[in-house]
């Protein structure tokens, strides 16, 4: 719009009127003795073309027929038909006004345009509108800025009639209230005396306080100010318009609200944490006190009792209140500290309400709303106002629900991954050994570390095996994976391991076993359940492992790894190695061989074995870590549980890895000379009696007599049995440890089998009579035959 027609805009004068209406005097005979300017503009004729004639030239006689006459309110108005120079015809509005006195003037007629006069009579209407009936607060302010009007919006804003507060000034009637928005001058005085000074405008200034008409709520409305000035540049006053933007800011907080709970909220899979991110992000914007209780049983990861309130133990789980400092610097907003005590509500109390009816409770200033899940109730949010008046509104009371539905789903899915880890971890807790009882072979100790809680417990494990002869077998594995699947495939392995290693499998052939049962098809052994396409998953690709057994009486270890790393041996100088051990290929891949390695440890040598978590990390490569191994293990005068703690300190600084870590130390011993009596016997028919006469002779040296009855039968029948069936010289060994050990060596590879004879067999009942006689019997293969062993407990001592 340009200034000009801007300036005719904001011209109020009627178009009727004789300064704008096209204007003719009518004398004697209806004859025109008068014709104005504008009249010329409206109808094409000059003045001195009109004068003379008479009327009817230029206007019909009688209303427009066509045409909706005017309102009754406007007497001595009428529409008319008017006819231009050019002969168009035109629809007009026309007032008459007579001329009083004995002129020759009767009367002056006025006309305009209709459609001019209804354009006039809508922005009439706009005005009428916004003093009765808009819904902005419309005020005009004098120089001395004292209120000299106001529409009906204004004056019901101030709850009197204008009468009664005309002449105030706007600082008197909001003495409280100031701009919010920065940048401007603080009080309305300043605002409208800087409006008055410069001309220039204010527009959308938002200013905060309370209504004489509301004083206990605080309102925000959007202002504009502006200077008012006649035609001629005189300054009137200052005009404010303001509109209550109230429920539209609250609006907006609850969304700024809803959006910070959704960066906040559900961030950690930890129920207290998500608790307690309720209570900051709600106070104190949208309530002086929140509270929430749980269930006992959320905390372990449980689903709550139903029934009612008094079925449900509630716990305190956070508290933030308003009131007072954090001790953080962050005044208005104090999180008292929450010790997870035991909460109990009087009957009828609003938390008591709500538990009983699974639904929100709104008591004055309080609101209590349950945290649900499913079909049960985790606990409860509650919501305290600073005072009685400051109730929730429907629109607050929505906001709280649903705050407290997406704090229920996180914690929720918080109760559910803490149920699911429990269970992992105490799955892991039973399937790792629970305690490693003392070994004659060697002195160890070990660490187990489970990774972060939000990766969840792995696939690492570690064992230490007793076998015959005093031996000891000694693994460590790795699979790949964490969570359950892969603690359930952890355990399998190792009952796995296990079990070949009682079998006195040599490293190789367990490692090869093994490598052959992981490998096969999933659907035929490990596989967890079909998926809905009926295929399977194969849970076990990638898992290593490291075998190794150790004979205290020859001081000799076998070793073999199936992908895994080699293990460290640092002597008795202190100078730490890693042996060249083959590798071999992961378990399952199949097809590759597996290499045994013997090397002979001194006695006190240390064996370190390990998982990659241990030595390998994002910042560091494997190398060093490895050395970072030897140079804490190369510590001669360290127990074994202070290298244990200075490994994990070094190589694990912050007490947790991505990955499990699993070590095993054990520093090697050697069975006294004076613990073990071994003969090499022929393999002929007196050999037995030669045996048991030598048997009983050791066993008198040891002061275990009353083991000789049974040691003789044990000796005589495996001797017997190797001079009959295998042949080759014999080898006949006693060992005192933690119990007395037999073994028998020949040159054959058949095992003998317990069983049952006949009433008419000659034989067969020897193998039988020796297992009632021993607490352990079996079968150890090697290389150039056989070892038969048996074990029984010592005699009670008083």
């Amino acid at each position: 719009m340009t200034a000009r027609n801007a300036e005719q805009g904001a011209d109020f004068r009627g178009p009727l009127d004789v300064t704008r209406a096209a204007t003719a005097v009518i004398g004697a005979r209806d004859t025109v003795v008068g014709w104005s300017p504008a009249a010329e503009r409206l109808l094409g004729y000059r003045a001195g073309e009109a004068v003379s004639r008479t009327l009817s030239t230029f206007l019909s006689p009688g209303p427009a027929a066509s045409v909706p006459p005017l309102p009754a309110r406007l007497p001595g108005r009428e529409v008319r038909v008017a006819r231009h120079r050019d002969g168009h015809e035109l629809i007009v509005a026309v007032a008459v006004c007579p001329l009083p006195g004995a002129g020759t003037a009767e009367r002056v007629l006025a006309m305009t345009e209709l459609k001019d006069l209804r354009l006039w009579e809508s922005r009439l209407a706009l005005l009428h509108g916004l003093a009765t009936q808009s819904p902005v607060g419309l005020a005009i302010y004098d120089t001395d800025l004292r209120l000299t009007w106001c529409n009906a919006a204004y004056e019901q804003e101030i709850g009197r009639p204008f009468a009664e507060f005309r002449g105030l000034r706007a600082d008197e009637l909001y003495s409280e209230g100031t701009f919010v928005t920065r940048g401007h001058p603080p009080t309305l005085d300043a605002v409208m005396r800087h409006v008055l000074d410069t001309g220039e405008p204010f527009l959308d200034l938002n200013f905060q306080g309370r209504p004489p008409s509301d004083p206990e709520t605080d309102h925000l409305w959007s202002c504009a100010y502006y200077r008012l000035q006649d035609a001629d540049g005189r300054v009137l006053g200052v005009c404010e318009d303001a509109f209550d933007i109230s429920d539209r800011h609250k609006a907006q907080r609850r969304l700024a609200l809803l959006v910070e709970a959704g960066r906040g909220i559900g961030t950690a899979l930890d129920v207290t944490a998500t608790a307690e991110k309720i209570t900051e992000v709600a106070v104190p914007e949208f309530a002086a006190t929140v509270t929430v209780d749980l269930s006992a049983a959320v905390l372990e990861g449980e689903v709550p009792a139903t029934g009612g309130s008094a079925a449900m133990s509630l716990v305190r789980i956070a508290h933030r209140s308003a009131a007072g400092d954090t001790g953080r610097g962050q005044p208005g907003q104090q999180s008292s500290p929450v010790k997870h005590s035991p909460v109990e509500y009087e009957s009828g109390s609003p938390q008591d309400r709500s538990l009983s009816s699974g639904g929100l409770v709104l008591d004055d200033a309080a609101l209590v709303v349950p945290l649900r899940a499913g079909n049960g109730v985790l606990g409860l949010v509650t919501f305290v106002r600073g005072t009685p008046s400051a109730a929730f509104d429907s629109g607050e009371v929505a906001l709280a629900d649903e705050l407290v539905a997406r704090t229920a789903v996180s914690i929720d899915n918080a109760r559910r991954f803490t149920r699911e880890r429990t269970a992992s971890l105490a799955l892991q807790r039973q399937l790792l050994p629970q305690h490693v009882p003392e070994q004659s072979a060697v002195d160890l100790a070990y660490r187990y570390l489970p990774t972060d809680a939000v990766t969840g417990v792995g696939g690492d494990w570690f064992d230490v095996i007793p076998l015959s002869g005093t031996r000891v077998g000694l693994v460590v594995g790795d699979v790949v994976g964490h969570g359950l699947q892969a603690a359930a495939t952890m355990g399998r392995l190792r009952t796995t391991v296990r079990a070949f290693a009682q079998m006195d499998m040599d490293p190789v052939e367990l490692l090869s076993r093994l490598d052959d049962l992981v490998g096969q098809p999933a659907e035929e052994q490990w596989a967890e359940p079909g998926t809905a396409d009926g295929t399977y998953v194969d849970v076990t690709t990638g898992a290593t492992c490291l075998y190794a057994v150790y004979d205290p009486v020859s001081r000799r270890c076998v070793m073999a790894r199936a992908g895994h790393l080699p293990p460290a041996v640092v002597g008795p100088d202190g100078r730490p190695s890693f042996p060249d051990l083959p590798a071999g290929p992961p378990l399952g891949l199949g097809g590759l061989p597996f290499e045994s390695m013997e090397v002979e440890l001194p006695v006190g040598s240390l064996l370190a074995l390990f998982t990659d978590g241990l030595v390998e990390a994002r910042d560091r490569d494997i190398d060093h870590g490895l050395g970072t191994l030897g140079r804490v293990l190369g510590d001669r005068d360290a127990s074994l549980e202070e290298l244990c703690d200075r490994a994990v300190e070094e190589l694990l600084p912050g007490g947790s890895a991505a990955d499990d870590t699993a070590l095993l130390l054990v520093r090697t011993r050697e069975l006294d000379s004076a613990q073990v009596a071994e003969w090499e016997l022929p393999a002929e028919a007196v050999t037995a009696g030669r045996a048991r006469d030598l048997a009983t002779g050791q066993l008198r040296h040891w002061g275990l007599e009353e083991l000789s009855f049974a040691t003789e039968v044990v000796v005589s029948e495996l001797v017997t049995n190797a001079v009959r069936y295998a042949g080759g010289p014999l080898h006949v060994r006693l060992i005192r440890d933690r119990n007395l050990l037999c073994e028998v060596a020949d040159t054959g590879h058949t095992s003998p089998h317990l069983r049952h004879s006949g009433e008419d067999d000659e034989g067969g009942r020897g193998m039988f009579i020796v297992a009632q006689l021993v607490q352990r019997w079996g079968t150890r293969h090697t290389p150039s035959g056989k070892t038969i062993w048996t074990e029984q407990a010592f005699p009670a001592r008083g």
